[in-house]
C-alpha cells in the first residue's frame, strides 16, 4: 500500500460554505483539491479568476456558468475546464450538484 493512501468516510469531512449558497466537502490531494459542492437555486459565484486549472462537473441541477465572457447553462453530464488565469463565474437556475478539480491544490480551501 502506498504511504499516501488515506481511507476516509466521505461523511466525516465537514461542510464549509465558500460563498453564500455554495456548501462544498473539500477533500486534499498532493497534488488538486476536489470540491463536492451543493449550490442553491439562485446563488451566484461572481466572476473571478485564479491561477489553478479548474474542471467543474455538472451531477445534478441546471448552473449557468460563464467563461471568458461566453456564457452556458449546463445540466447533468455536462462539464467544462477552465484554464488557470481566465475569468468565470456562475449562477445556480436550480438546486445544483457538482464536482469542481484544481489543480494544483487551492492552499485557500484548506
Amino acid at each position: 500500500m502506498n504511504t499516501l493512501t488515506k481511507f476516509q468516510n466521505f461523511d466525516e469531512v465537514p461542510v464549509k460554505q465558500i460563498a453564500p449558497g455554495f456548501f462544498c466537502k473539500l477533500v486534499h490531494t498532493e497534488n488538486n483539491t476536489i470540491n463536492f459542492l451543493e449550490v442553491k437555486a439562485g446563488s451566484q459565484l461572481p466572476n473571478h479568476s485564479h491561477p489553478h486549472e479548474q474542471s467543474s462537473f455538472i451531477l445534478d441541477g441546471q448552473f449557468e456558468m460563464t467563461v471568458n465572457g461566453e456564457s452556458k447553462v449546463l445540466v447533468a453530464n455536462d462539464f467544462v475546464v477552465i484554464p488557470g488565469g481566465v475569468e468565470h463565474g456562475g449562477k445556480a437556475i436550480t438546486d445544483c450538484k457538482l464536482i469542481d478539480v484544481f489543480s494544483p491544490v487551492r492552499e485557500d480551501y484548506r
